[in-house]
């Protein structure tokens, strides 16, 4: 058996900071993760979910009368300018304004909700606060949230989108 014979101290050696970069990567990454955790805002879970998922119902109903009133609808864009024409199969009178709700599915914060104006005949317009490009989930309503249409749109698309209500919902 053979003794080294070099004194050199074990911090001067390569092994042990080879043993312990292992560990130290992991608990700087693990640092990083809890701090991208407290400083982001994921926004996709609801504070009042519950209240959220007992107006579901309510909501299913609206699609059902939208159904039964037969309304048909394209939502066209140029630019910030968005044109709407709504159709309906029955003697349905049409209301002065409609809303319009663009949400992102994932992002809540660029959700929109555009008022309508009737321009008559059906055609109602109303104007994008911010551009959007990609894909969103459309609803159009009436002002006292009797019906509403429902559908996704990717909004970089040159076909309107053409939604339809299906009845008995």
């Amino acid at each position: 058996m053979t003794m080294r014979s070099d004194n050199r101290p074990w911090y001067k050696e390569r092994w042990p900071w080879l043993l312990m970069a292992g560990p130290a990567v992991v608990i700087l990454a693990g640092v990083v993760t809890a701090w991208l955790a407290v400083v982001s805002n994921d926004g996709l879970v609801a504070d009042d979910y519950y209240k959220q998922g007992l107006a579901v119902n309510q909501q299913l109903h609206r699609d059902s009368q939208a159904g039964s009133l037969g309304l048909h609808a394209d939502v066209m864009r140029a630019g910030a300018n968005v044109r709407l024409l709504l159709r309906s199969e029955g003697d349905v009178k049409l209301e002065q304004a409609l809303t319009l709700k663009l949400s992102h599915p994932t992002r809540a914060g660029q959700d929109q909700s555009i008022q309508m104006v009737s321009e008559g005949q059906g055609f109602y317009s109303g104007k994008l606060a911010v551009e959007v490009s990609g894909r969103w989930l459309v609803s159009i309503e009436d002002p006292a949230g009797q019906w509403r249409l429902q559908g996704e749109w990717q909004a970089d698309s040159e076909e309107p989108l053409k939604l339809a209500a299906k009845a008995g919902k």
